[in-house]
């Protein structure tokens, strides 16, 4: 007789992410906020080496894998929003009463909740915000708030050095400069040949969605903040080449998946030789031999033989990687949008809801001798955020780590000796953050620790117990909260981003199946290498690196005329005068461009949207009910998109579409107008027009 199932929420408790230890993160940790504590305790200045230590622990648990430049504006934008908040909390905590200086937390948990539902770097420096801010507020210092800031901006920038000096541990091939984006790039390829493996499998749909995150990681990757326009290394233009070089590869491998027939084992053997050429910067080396006996595997064929010829070539051609840009009017449409309006009165009302409660009980001598009222709103902060699982799953995991964490340091803290003894135990703490965010129990535990050492550190005595007690009070809060009517529709994240990923696949569709009219085939339609090459299939080096922030409806997905004009660089750029090689050395058509653009972007965005969906599904069943329907929504879209990229492989081998192409597109499309998700729009109804064009 089978055990029956762990209901959602308990069994996302007990889930923890898997993957390789990260020993940079962990080195980068141990050497943060430990050595910091101690020039602080060194120095006189034991206040101000708390703070940086507090700074340099926030910035660890935002220390995820990817490039040094992307890490910068991961990292710094929270730091500088925790720098803000620390200065404002500081002259309101001196300056303010607690009625004045409750309701100007609760003002400030209003903006900054809804600033979080702009994409995960707002939402990190939303959280950084309002810790700063409770801290700033309610532990005392001598120091003023722009020294505290100063120290709390120097603790972190302490860590975005280090991540950007010290090497990767075996990142011996080519820059180390640039292993992130060589691993990114890498795990691209090695996606696209773990999707052409599984092909007719059952483990197919999860490689398809494996691939959407590579390429979403590698995009990030390459699209960090820069100075110049231009890449300016040899090294990271030929890592960009090699990224564009594998996006026609991702299409033919996406089109074989919805086909569904199993593919010879060789299929897979040129993305992986691929993967390791990237990984140890060589050239392509040779390919297994063809197998041209589908028009998706005549697409991955001729995507091979272009990767090749870039693969071979000793950099990449001076150009600026397409970054879809982010305009403020659609961080306010973001932030001021259902979603953002929801979560920021979520957030008003836990934040400013703990700190009144902290406040009562502070004044009432609860707290003894303690001066850390600021524990209890600190602690909502962490609670009320989506992006760390389902509610029930965040306060179960939060209460138990708390009771861990504290149970763990008082032994601790009655065994080691003071200071030297405390500090050592920072270290170590900073060291384990980056391996415990792979679950919200082990996070809480080891934070834990680390700031009842730092307390004590500080000068204030042994605070385990009124730890425990001021987390649970917060988990009952934010519990309350929670399950609160709220004005307007619930689940409004997940309706705006399921509404911004539909918009970008049907938009996808619209181009691609509207634009051939399945009626004549394209100038560049081709079975041949060759022709395909020169009639622009190469790929576009131009690929749009998407921030991670849902696009406002019915946006392009990428910057700039030059998308549409080809005037990107191609990842198969022509062979220099009097060489000869593969094919692939001409620029795409402008058409081709914004087609690998908008799919792209039609992935990326149903991915965000999937996520959400999943953490919502995870909820307590009062909570789950308001964004049922929403999962089968978003299957029916990745169809779409899916026949859509289908569509267009096909398309381009003979101009035609099939009878299963054309019915599977009418079924798609009926069954997202039976969820009202389609409107009958002019462009769609001439598209579906199109689609019952026969051949």
């Amino acid at each position: 007789m089978s055990r029956p199932a762990a209901p959602p929420w308990l069994a996302h408790a007990l889930r923890a992410q898997r993957g390789p230890v990260p020993w940079s993160a962990m080195t980068r940790g141990a050497l943060a906020a430990g050595p910091l504590l101690l020039a602080g305790v060194l120095g006189g200045r034991t206040a101000a080496g708390v703070i940086a230590a507090i700074a340099a622990m926030l910035a660890g648990i935002n220390d995820r894998p990817g490039s040094r430049r992307a890490s910068v504006k991961r990292l710094g934008v929270p730091a500088l929003a925790g720098a803000l908040g620390l200065l404002v909390g500081t002259f309101a905590g001196q300056g303010m009463t607690a009625v004045p200086l409750t309701l100007a937390l609760t003002g400030l948990g209003l903006a900054a909740g809804a600033l979080s539902a702009v994409g995960p770097v707002a939402s990190a420096a939303g959280t950084q915000l309002l810790v700063a801010a409770a801290v700033g507020a309610g532990m005392p210092a001598a120091e003023s708030g722009w020294q505290r800031a100063l120290a709390f901006l120097a603790g972190a920038g302490w860590l975005i050095l280090l991540r950007l000096a010290l090497p990767t541990p075996g990142s011996l091939a080519g820059d180390f400069r640039f292993d992130g984006e060589r691993a990114a790039v890498a795990g691209v390829y090695d996606a696209i040949a773990a999707l052409v493996d599984s092909v007719g499998g059952e483990h197919a749909t999860a490689r398809r969605a494996a691939l959407t995150a590579a390429l979403d990681h590698a995009q990030d990757a390459l699209a960090g903040p820069r100075l110049r326009r231009y890449a300016s290394s040899a090294a990271e233009r030929r890592l960009r080449a090699q990224y564009a070089a594998a996006l026609p590869l991702a299409e033919a491998a996406t089109a074989l998946f919805w086909a569904g027939e199993p593919v010879a084992a060789r299929a897979a053997e040129g993305p992986r030789r691929l993967a390791a050429a990237v990984r140890g910067n060589t050239g392509a080396g040779p390919l297994p031999a063809p197998h041209r006996s589908a028009p998706a595997l005549r697409a991955l064929d001729d995507a091979l033989l272009r990767a090749a010829a870039t693969f071979d070539r000793a950099e990449g051609t001076h150009h600026r990687l397409l970054a879809r840009r982010r305009s403020v009017q659609n961080a306010v449409r973001a932030a001021f949008g259902a979603g953002g309006r929801e979560y920021g009165l979520r957030v008003a009302l836990c934040f400013g809801g703990s700190a009144a409660i902290a406040q009562a009980l502070h004044h009432a001598r609860w707290y003894g001798h303690h001066q850390h009222w600021y524990w209890l709103p600190a602690t909502a902060v962490f609670l009320v955020k989506p992006d760390l699982g389902p509610l029930a799953s965040r306060v179960l995991c939060r209460a138990a780590g708390t009771v861990l964490g504290a149970v763990v340091f008082a032994g601790f803290a009655a065994l080691l000796p003071r200071p030297e003894g405390l500090i050592a135990l920072v270290a170590v703490c900073g060291a384990a953050v980056p391996l415990a965010t792979r679950h919200f129990g082990a996070l809480t535990a080891v934070i834990t620790v680390l700031v009842l050492a730092l307390v004590m550190v500080g000068g204030e005595p042994e605070a385990s117990v009124s730890r425990i007690g001021e987390t649970m009070l917060a988990c009952g809060l934010v519990l309350v909260v929670g399950h609160l009517p709220m004005p307007g529709q619930r689940g409004g994240g997940v309706r705006s981003r399921l509404t911004v990923a539909g918009d970008a696949a049907h938009a996808y569709f619209v181009h691609v199946v509207g634009e051939s009219g399945d009626s004549a085939a394209p100038s560049g339609a081709s079975a041949s290498a060759g022709q395909a090459a020169s009639s622009g299939a190469s790929a576009s080096s131009g690929e749009p690196a998407s921030s991670g922030e849902p696009a406002s409806s019915g946006e392009a997905a990428y910057s700039g005329d030059a998308a549409l004009s080809g005037a990107s660089a191609s990842s198969g750029e022509a062979a220099p005068s009097g060489e000869s090689g593969p094919p692939g050395g001409f620029r795409p058509s402008g058409d081709r461009a914004e087609r690998w653009a908008l799919r792209r972007e039609a992935y990326r965005t149903l991915a965000e949207a999937r996520t959400a969906i999943a953490v919502a599904a995870a909820e307590l069943p009062a909570l789950a009910r308001h964004t049922e329907g929403t999962d089968a929504v978003a299957v029916l879209l990745e169809r779409l998109v899916d026949t859509t990229t289908a569509c267009a492989v096909h398309l381009d081998d003979t101009g035609r579409l099939t009878a299963r192409h054309r019915e599977q597109l009418r079924e798609v499309l009926e069954e997202l107008r039976a969820h009202g998700v389609l409107s009958p729009s002019p462009p769609v109804a001439d598209v579906e027009r199109a689609v019952r064009v026969t051949t």
